[in-house]
C-alpha cells in the first residue's frame, strides 16, 4: 500500500513541507483545491523534491475546459520529470454555476468527455495525432504548431477521478487510471457500492478493476490521552457531519440506515449549527466512519478496515496528532 501525505496552499511554506513528506518517506503528495490553485502548490513541490509523486486532489474539472485542464497538466508532468497526477473532481452544481459561472449538466457523462477530450489532446502533442475531438459537450479540433508544447517524454499524467456516487465510480473504472475515493466512504459502503460499480465501469472500458489504483483519505481518531481522543473524536464528528448534510453524500448515510441523519444535518446546515451537527453523529456512526485506535493501534485498524481494496491511502485527521504517528503509521503500511 501506497502512503501520501499533503501540501496547502501557503505558496511560501510549500517548497519545505514537500521536502519534509519525501524525508518521511511518502510515496505522494497531493494539492487540494479549496481557497488556492493546486497546480501552484505541486508546481514548487516538484522543483523542491526528486522522487514523491504530486497530486491534485482534487482539481475542480468543470471550472475549467480540457484544453486548460490538458496544458496545466502537461506542464507539470514535464516539469516533474513524470511525477504527476491528475486528479479530477466535478464539485457540486452551486459551486459550479454560482461561484465558477460555469456550465452544469449529467455530470457523470461530461467527465467521462472531460477525459476523454484530455486523452485526445495528450495524443496530438506527445504522439503527433491529429485533434479531431468531438463530442456532445466538448469539442477540440485546432491545434497548430504554434501552439503545440514540446511532447512528455514520460507520457500522459495518469488521470484520478473523485467519485462517491456509482455512476461518477463507474466512469472512473471505465477511463481513468485512479479512483479517489471521499472520506467520506465506509468500508462497508466501498465493498458494497463503490468496488462493483468500479468493476462495472472497468468492464465497460475492457479493462479490469486491478487496471484503476484506488486511493483513499482514512479518517482516524486517536490520541496519547483520554482528553487528545476525545478532541479528535469531537474534530471528525464535526467533518462527517459536515460531509453527510452534502445531498451529494446521502447514499452513504442512506446505505447504513441511516438517510434521516442527513435530513437534519442539512437543515442545521443551514441554519450555520456546526457544533449541534457534530453532536449528532454518535459513537456508532463515528467507529463506522473513521478508525478509533490508540497510537500503536492505528495501522492494524487501517489494514483491518482497507487492506486488499485500497492501493494507496492518505491520513484525515483535523487535528494535532502525537509527534511520529504519521511515520510510524506509514512505514507499516508500506510494509503490508
Amino acid at each position: 500500500m501506497k502512503v501520501d501525505g499533503g501540501v496547502g496552499g501557503d505558496l511560501p511554506a510549500v517548497g519545505d513541507a514537500a521536502r519534509a513528506a519525501e524525508a518521511a518517506g511518502y510515496d505522494g503528495i497531493w494539492a487540494a483545491e479549496t481557497n488556492q490553485d493546486p497546480f501552484l502548490a505541486l508546481l514548487l513541490a516538484a522543483e523542491h523534491t526528486e522522487r514523491i509523486e504530486l497530486g491534485t486532489g482534487i482539481a475542480v474539472a468543470f471550472a475549467r475546459n480540457p484544453m486548460t485542464l490538458a496544458q496545466s497538466a502537461h506542464d507539470l508532468q514535464r516539469f516533474s520529470d513524470g511525477r504527476f497526477l491528475l486528479g479530477l473532481g466535478s464539485q457540486i452544481k452551486p459551486h459550479i454555476t454560482r461561484r465558477f459561472s460555469m456550465e452544469w449538466s449529467r455530470p457523470a457523462a461530461r467527465m467521462r468527455e472531460m477525459i476523454l477530450a484530455l486523452r485526445a489532446i495528450w495524443a496530438t502533442w506527445n504522439d503527433g495525432a491529429e485533434l479531431a475531438f468531438a463530442g456532445e459537450f466538448y469539442t477540440h479540433t485546432l491545434m497548430t504548431p504554434f501552439f503545440t508544447p514540446p511532447p512528455s517524454p514520460h507520457g500522459p499524467p495518469a488521470v484520478y477521478l473523485a467519485a462517491v456516487g456509482p455512476r461518477m465510480t463507474s466512469v472512473a473504472g471505465e477511463v481513468a487510471d485512479g479512483l479517489l475515493a471521499h472520506g467520506f466512504t465506509t468500508a462497508e459502503y466501498l465493498r458494497d457500492v463503490t468496488l462493483p460499480a468500479l468493476a462495472q465501469g472497468a468492464k465497460a472500458g475492457g479493462r479490469t478493476r486491478a487496471e484503476v489504483t484506488i486511493s483513499l483519505p482514512a479518517f482516524v481518531v486517536t490520541g496519547d490521552s483520554d482528553e487528545a481522543t476525545e478532541t479528535a473524536a469531537t474534530a471528525v464528528r464535526g467533518q462527517i457531519a459536515f460531509y453527510g448534510s452534502t445531498p451529494a453524500y446521502q447514499g452513504v448515510l442512506a446505505h447504513h440506515g441511516w438517510g434521516d441523519l442527513h435530513g437534519e444535518l442539512n437543515r442545521l446546515s443551514k441554519q450555520s449549527e456546526w457544533v449541534r451537527m457534530g453532536e449528532l453523529i454518535d459513537d456508532d456512526v463515528l467507529e463506522t466512519f473513521a478508525v478509533v485506535a490508540e497510537p500503536g493501534a492505528v495501522a492494524d485498524g487501517i489494514l483491518e478496515r482497507f487492506g486488499g481494496s485500497v492501493d494507496r491511502l492518505s491520513f484525515y485527521a483535523p487535528y494535532a496528532v502525537p509527534e511520529g504517528l504519521w511515520a510510524d503509521v506509514t512505514r507499516r503500511l508500506q510494509g503490508a
